[in-house]
């Protein structure tokens, strides 16, 4: 009877190359979500813009602050929650093709740090961006501009 067999050791490279694969399709992903949650800040918005501007609903009642004034206020929120569910969008649809390309990995990470902050599901896609770019064999992929692929094979992409 022969020995038992070893799990066969994986290729580092290969590894790395799927999981960086999945890092860039996650950020696609965030990038949908965001886009996603500028919807709701629209029907949000329409839905507080009604509420608040329709004076029947607040004759009778004395609030501190008249709902115009609030909602007056309140628009500086959406503005800036819009703003930023575009810039995150847009900066993940970035770092998802810079992950594509084996390129900008310090730019990446930025991104990765500034995903910490969507929870929950930036929160985890951060972190593991984060520990995945941090290996120093991913950071060799990126030095050398090549884009190994989990089948084994190399594509070479030239630097500028």
């Amino acid at each position: 009877m022969p020995p038992p067999q070893l799990p066969r050791q994986h290729d580092q490279k290969s590894v790395d190359a799927g999981h960086l694969d999945l890092l860039a399709i996650f950020h696609f992903v965030l990038a949908g979500f965001c886009l996603l949650g500028l919807g709701f800040i629209f029907l949000h918005g329409f839905m507080m813009h009604t509420v608040m501007g329709n004076p029947a609903i607040w004759e009778n009642v004395k609030a501190p602050v008249p709902p115009g004034e609030f909602l007056a206020i309140f628009q500086w929120f959406y503005v800036f929650m819009g703003f930023s569910a575009v810039l995150m969008g847009f900066a993940n649809l970035t770092a998802g093709l810079c992950i594509r390309k084996r390129r900008c990995r310090t730019l990446t990470l930025v991104v990765a740090g500034f995903d910490c902050m969507i929870v929950p599901f930036g929160t985890v896609l951060g972190v593991f961006t984060i520990i995945v770019l941090a290996r120093d064999s991913v950071r060799e992929t990126y030095d050398t501009g090549s884009v190994p692929r989990p089948e084994g094979g190399t594509i070479n992409t030239p630097r500028p």
